[in-house]
């Protein structure tokens, strides 16, 4: 008998693992146009689909009647209810938009809109509906797709090489990048947050942009892109002060499920502010977000990409609380001939609004990702993923595979041919950089040459000078290091000397956040003698030879170093480091220059140091830093964790000491500095950031120029160092070994907060920026200046108005050029 229970049983299962069928079809607006990523939901459960972008959708389906319910963001919904068979069913579906269903909207004569009445009420009760769950469990299904439309043939006079590894064509048309993940969001009120990756699968390159996986338009400032990001974020059309900056009008009314939904336009007042325009669908008595579908643009202040569209469809979870179904970002971009679209796809399912976490659960742990999470076959993502691929992702999804699977298995001959293919070309040689690798299945090394006019200079001291930089880098597959080398290679013709040094770096690959290597260098050098460099070759070669100003000061070292950083995951660095250096004085031994101004070069020991002797001597140095970041949030992957910074201070104490005696050092001081910077995102406010600092000398018995404090002054026209810098101050007019000093760089990035409300400047999207540098030694030794500048000009530049003031002598004024804005940050000048 029992065994008759059990094949019966079995024979049930499986006839109905065989009976399921197949519902699809395309989900249209009714002049024939596809309604990309529509809902499709069974009524009265939480299960459904999404469809893709061509508007198609399917389900797999049991026998039995449903009732299907077909809903995208401005078109009435539809249900249609179906009796599932044995057979596959194609069910199509055409919905009506919003707007063709008027419903009765009455303005009254000369009133205001109908629209500003519902606004105010839900703004109302954003602040309810923003903090209405104290906690909250839900699963989420992310897909992102990037297709290009084209590539362009040079990336600043670089050629872009298609070789077809990418799946583009030849003009580099395809899919660029597609992802696939399954999370699980747990939260608490008011920050507690951990993403656990359960899944993922992903292939291309995502250009950097990373979106929020949940967007609230309850709260006053909408974050689209992921909060960890410096974006300013934009003004939801129900935040508190919505009705400053928004025009509204009522489209329409109509009725779903018994519940009345008003369509409202939200028209953004002014150009240049981070505002949204599009329509907002509000339910009447509840005043809850219904959908929405919004867009943002250049003109509102949105960066890197053209247009970006976002919708919103919310449901109910219980009878009162009402949460995101789904969500779809659609963007477009056409930067530097670099044209494509995308989609970013959030379906959110099985909410939980009551978990129980356990004590502990929320720790510095972010996100989280699941043993095996990118081990799911197509067989999984085929059941699980509730949007169907589209016909180019199939292809997309095989042809990756197939390429990692010819990279996994490839014969000596293919390495053979890829060296073979390498050239060495003059022009990189004495231009760009010179490459070359050798492949190999057990590693990859590679060697570096840069362009030798890039190392030429002129100084006073040296005359012209070559600099030869080579870089060689081996990266064993196995083993747990990488290993760098850099050999400096540098000769004066004028003074005829020279210079080798090398570098090598031993480096921990497992566990690369932490920064964690070994270095060893030595040789001999060329260094100036403010160790930070204040000034760069490039600029001191301009001024040398157009201006006769001769701002660098240099001295030869023989010298040898051992450096060791690592990075905790508490928040702690440190970095220890010993060195040893003969130090040789240079002098000046080339006075040309093509200004013919009688102005005399000045000589290479500094005018203002004159009392401070610098003799051939040897110096002895041990070096400390610890620095400390609090609130270090990380995230897991199955066999490393990878720290994603914190919105606190970092703080470092800095001790050095020259060792005296000891292998015939001449030094002898001890010296300290306690400094903290920050980057402070004040969204609409703007970023706020600075850098402060105390020191001093605890003895300074015997030392020489490179052992005191300089601060980083600046005689050029352009600045770099922006918050380790004052811009008007000279070089090492105010070189100590106080016991003590202060100093501070402190800037506020506006970011468009004033200048988006004057003419002309808010439509060049130049922002306002404004700070004040520091520093106080004793009472007739200070230096302070203040300076107001623009910035994000052509999205590459920054010119900083500044006022200098320091004791004895007339206030300076003075500009100053540099890189600043979206793109201009992570510019540098090497």
């Amino acid at each position: 008998m029992r065994k008759f229970v059990l094949t019966t049983l079995l024979a049930v299962f499986v006839i109905t693992i065989t009976n399921a069928a197949k519902i699809q079809g395309f989900i249209k607006e009714e002049h024939g146009s596809p309604l990309a990523y529509a809902t499709v939901t069974i009524k009265g459960t939480p299960t459904g689909t999404t469809a893709n972008s061509k508007g198609f959708y399917s389900l797999d389906l049991k026998p039995g009647n449903y009732t299907l319910q077909f809903e995208y963001v401005g078109f009435v919904a539809v249900e249609k209810i179906i009796e599932v068979m044995d057979k596959d069913q194609q069910v199509d579906v055409v919905l009506i938009a919003n707007q063709n269903l008027m419903g009765e909207v009455i303005v009254k004569a000369k009133g205001e809109d109908p629209a500003y009445r519902i606004i105010r009420q839900a703004i109302k009760k954003r602040p309810y509906y923003q903090q209405q769950t104290d906690s909250l469990s839900v699963d989420i299904y992310l897909k992102g797709i990037i297709r290009t439309i084209s590539i362009p043939g040079k990336i600043f006079g670089q050629k872009v090489e298609r070789d077809g590894s990418d799946g583009l064509d030849s003009m580099g048309k395809g899919v660029a990048m597609l992802s696939e993940s399954n999370l699980l969001l747990d939260e608490v009120r008011p920050n507690q947050s951990k993403i656990t990756v359960r899944s993922s699968f992903s292939r291309g390159d995502n250009m950097g942009l990373n979106f929020s996986k949940v967007t609230s338009f309850y709260t006053n400032n909408v974050n689209i892109f992921d909060v960890n990001s410096s974006s300013r974020g934009f003004i939801s059309p129900i935040a508190d002060g919505a009705l400053n900056f928004y025009r509204y009008k009522l489209l329409n009314t109509y009725t779903r499920d018994g519940v009345t939904i008003k369509t409202i336009r939200v028209i953004p007042k002014r150009k240049q502010e981070p505002l949204f325009s599009g329509n907002i669908e509000i339910a009447e008595g509840s005043w809850r977000i219904y959908s929405l579908d919004l867009l943002l643009t250049k003109d509102y202040q949105l960066e890197l990409i053209d247009t970006l569209k976002i919708k919103q469809l919310h449901g109910p979870v219980t009878p009162d609380t009402w949460k995101t179904k789904n969500q779809i970002i659609s963007i477009g971009f056409d930067m530097f001939n670099f044209k494509g679209v995308g989609s970013f796809v959030n379906v959110y399912s099985n909410y939980n609004l009551h978990p129980r976490f356990s004590q502990g659960y929320f720790d510095n742990v972010v996100m989280k990702y699941d043993t095996g999470y990118y081990k799911k076959d197509s067989s999984f993502w085929t059941q699980s993923r509730p949007v169907t691929l589209e016909d180019d992702e199939q292809r997309y999804y095989t042809f990756r595979d197939s390429m990692n699977t010819v990279r996994d298995n490839r014969p000596k001959s293919y390495y053979d041919s890829l060296r073979r293919k390498q050239k060495i070309k003059l022009t990189h040689i004495l231009w760009s950089n010179q490459h070359y690798r050798w492949y190999s299945n057990n590693s990859t090394a590679t060697y570096q040459l840069k362009g030798l006019t890039k190392g030429l200079e002129y100084n006073t001291i040296e005359g012209v000078a070559l600099k030869v930089n080579q870089y060689f880098n081996y990266m064993p597959n196995k083993g747990p290091y990488n290993y760098h080398l850099h050999w400096n290679m540098r000769y004066g013709f004028e003074n005829r000397h020279f210079n080798s040094f090398g570098t090598l770096t031993i480096a921990s690959k497992d566990d690369t956040y932490r920064n964690r290597y070994l270095s060893l260098s030595g040789g001999k050098r060329v260094s100036q003698l403010n160790n930070d460099n204040p000034i760069n070759a490039l600029t001191n070669s301009l001024y040398t030879l157009f201006a006769k100003r001769n701002y660098i000061k240099l001295y030869e070292n023989w010298f040898g170093n051992v450096q060791y950083n690592n990075k905790f995951e508490n928040g702690f660095t440190i970095n220890v480091a010993a060195s040893f250096e003969d130090r040789v004085p240079l002098n000046n031994t080339s006075l040309y220059s093509f200004s013919k101004s009688a102005r005399p070069f000045t000589p290479n020991h500094p005018e203002e140091l004159a009392a401070v002797g610098f003799d051939r001597h040897q110096a002895l140095i041990a070096d400390i830093a610890i620095s400390y970041q609090p609130g270090q949030k990380y995230i897991q992957y199955p066999n490393r964790k990878v720290s994603i910074g914190s919105d606190k201070p970092v703080f470092t104490l800095n001790y050095t000491a020259g060792i005296p005696d000891l292998l015939g050092s001449d030094v002898k001081y001890n010296k300290w500095k306690l400094s903290a910077t920050d980057n402070m995102n004040l969204k609409l406010a703007g970023l706020f950031k600075y850098n402060i600092g105390l020191g001093g000398f605890l003895n300074a018995d015997r030392y020489s120029i490179p052992d005191m404090k300089h601060f980083n002054g600046n005689r050029t026209f352009y600045n770099m160092k922006y918050l380790n810098s004052f811009q008007l101050a000279p070089y090492y007019a105010y070189s100590n070994v106080a016991k003590f000093y202060g100093e501070a760089n402190v800037e506020h990035h506006f970011n468009g907060l004033l200048t988006n409300k004057i003419p002309l400047f808010n439509k060049l999207k130049w922002n306002l920026v404004a700070g004040g540098n520091a520093f106080y030694v004793k009472q007739d030794q200070y230096y302070a200046e203040a300076f107001v500048g623009l910035e994000n000009i052509f999205k590459l530049f920054r010119v900083d108005f500044i006022a200098g003031y320091q004791p004895l002598l007339k206030t300076q004024l003075g500009v100053r050029v540099g890189f600043g804005g979206f793109l201009g940050g992570a510019f540098k000048i090497d």
